[in-house]
């Protein structure tokens, strides 16, 4: 399995692009204007406490107040609340929080007005940034995340991660984080540690605590809201959280992208450094690895699959819905209940990869083709949990319901990722929007990889003018590479009277091929 970290830089905007084994998985953007990502650390002012919702809306900057929920506060909030209030005054100058007396929990039942009141400062940590009308959803938990370990100031629990297995393992490492975790921090040991020795782990650890030292010293007399620890770059959050020995390439198109990422690499893993290059070549980077095609075909309302199913992904207010169709695949060696099975776990593979590629969130219902036996619907929701086994956002999968719904709550943290696919049609002046060129192409090539399983020899492309001259401009012409592909050559006549959507196949004898 080949997987490749693709980094395309321009003057404000940073894009990365996963790839496994050649097929674009994640995409992510790092703009310099986004000042609030999950992450983020600010000193705010409570600005309202709303006993009705048990919560309480924090100034950080944003055009509208964050949200901070009674729940959201943790329970250590009274020992934060005093630590915050001695370090601002100058009253405290050492963080380290080994001779700080802490303070009683808070109540989990508690109400929010008899935990903090307005104009009271407070440090808070972005979880969800701003979405829709809504300001960003914080807490006063605070995380600071490494390589290996994520530091939580004011706490005791060393809590490590379920996707470890090995109970030896997970014994291990709890014995080891708690010989150098320093008194009133706690520790959540991350999957990526697995296997690693204590020095490695203590190295993060340091790391943290300095940057943890670095966060305090900027709140004494600091200006109410200021962001006063950030994430680290892009770049460096993406492959501390990503990043494992499956890595086979990382090439970026930026030369001082391309030495942060050196030196980030030489950090967290010195022998992996070889993978990462430098790309000078002409051709734009996501054009070079296909990136810029797949964006095409992979966003937008409706999504190509093998074997010519196809899904349609809808967006409402309060959920996602996407339906699984078989387009106009026909396979008479199969019973109907086989090939919806098939057509379902191909739609599975794919709704995995969309959900990570979009970064879609909140409640997400599928409805698959049914299927009339109980093995059938239990092999496809262990597939579809096999499928979404990588992605890192927090998840839950029902099993399917007697209609052949599946319903999913995912994680949503960030605006979900919306590419636009459509342009506008040249043959109206301020008409609809249509399908890019690139969409209508691949569809063509999926009809035309079905007829030559067919066997059909002497192929007529009949298509409106603008996709005919689309699929013959250039050297070589993607006609051409058709051709290289099958050694079969495809006769492409322009039609005016077609739609730009439109295009027929017909065979030798001047019939349609359906």
């Amino acid at each position: 399995m080949n997987k490749e970290l693709i980094v395309r830089s321009s003057s404000d905007v940073v894009d990365f692009a996963l790839l496994k084994d050649g097929k674009l998985i994640e995409l992510h953007k790092d703009e310099e204007d986004n000042k609030f990502s999950v992450g983020d650390i600010f000193i705010a002012k409570l600005r309202k406490v709303v006993p009705g919702l048990n919560a309480a809306f924090v100034n950080v900057g944003y055009e509208k107040d964050a949200f901070l929920h009674y729940h959201d506060l943790g329970p250590q909030l009274p020992s934060l609340l005093k630590f915050i209030k001695r370090v601002s005054t100058g009253k405290l100058k050492d963080f380290s929080l080994k001779d700080f007396p802490f303070e009683k929990d808070l109540d989990k039942h508690g109400a929010i007005a008899n935990a903090v009141k307005s104009n009271q400062s407070i440090l808070v940590q972005v979880v969800k940034e701003p979405i829709s009308t809504k300001g960003p959803r914080i807490s006063s938990e605070l995380s600071i995340a490494g390589r290996y370990i994520v530091l939580v100031p004011f706490s005791k629990r060393i809590s490590i991660s379920q996707k470890i297995e090995s109970s030896e393992e997970k014994d291990r490492l709890k014995r080891l984080v708690r010989s150098i975790t320093p008194k009133g921090f706690g520790v959540i040991i991350r999957t990526v540690a697995e296997g690693k020795k204590v020095a490695e782990l203590d190295a993060d650890l340091q790391n943290l605590l300095n940057r943890w030292n670095a966060m305090c010293k900027k709140l004494h007399k600091a200006h109410h809201p200021t962001k006063v620890l950030g994430e680290v770059n892009k770049a460096s959050s993406i492959l501390r959280d990503i990043f494992n020995d499956s890595f086979t390439g990382i090439v970026v198109d930026d030369e001082e992208l391309y030495f942060q990422v050196k030196e980030y690499l030489q950090k967290i893993a010195p022998k992996k450094e070889s993978i990462v290059k430098y790309y000078k070549n002409g051709v734009p980077i996501f054009e070079k690895y296909g990136i810029e095609r797949q964006i095409k075909t992979s966003f937008g309302r409706t999504v190509s699959m093998a074997k010519g199913a196809y899904l349609v992904i809808e967006h409402t207010e309060a959920m996602h819905v996407v339906d699984v169709n078989s387009g106009n695949r026909s396979n008479k060696e199969k019973n109907q209940e086989d090939t919806a099975l098939e057509v379902n776990l191909i739609s599975a593979s794919e709704i995995a990869r969309q959900l990570r590629l979009r970064d879609m969130g909140g409640i997400i219902v599928i409805d698959f083709i049914d299927m009339g036996r109980a093995e059938n619907r239990k092999a496809l929701y262990n597939h579809l949990r096999e499928e979404m086994k990588d992605d890192k956002a927090k998840h839950k999968i029902l099993p399917p319901s007697k209609f052949g719904l599946v319903q999913i709550t995912r994680q949503r943290v960030r605006p979900e990722r919306n590419i636009k696919t459509k342009e506008q049609n040249p043959n109206l002046i301020g008409g609809d929007e249509i399908e890019a060129p690139i969409k209508v192409i691949e569809r063509i090539e999926q009809d035309l990889e079905r007829m030559y399983k067919k066997d059909h020899n002497k192929v007529v492309l009949n298509t409106h003018p603008f996709i005919a001259a689309f699929l013959t401009k250039g050297v070589p012409s993607i006609r051409f590479k058709w051709f290289l592909s099958n050694f079969k050559w495809v006769k492409i006549i322009p039609r005016d009277a077609y739609t730009y959507l439109e295009y027929h196949f017909l065979d030798k004898n001047g019939d349609k091929i359906k």
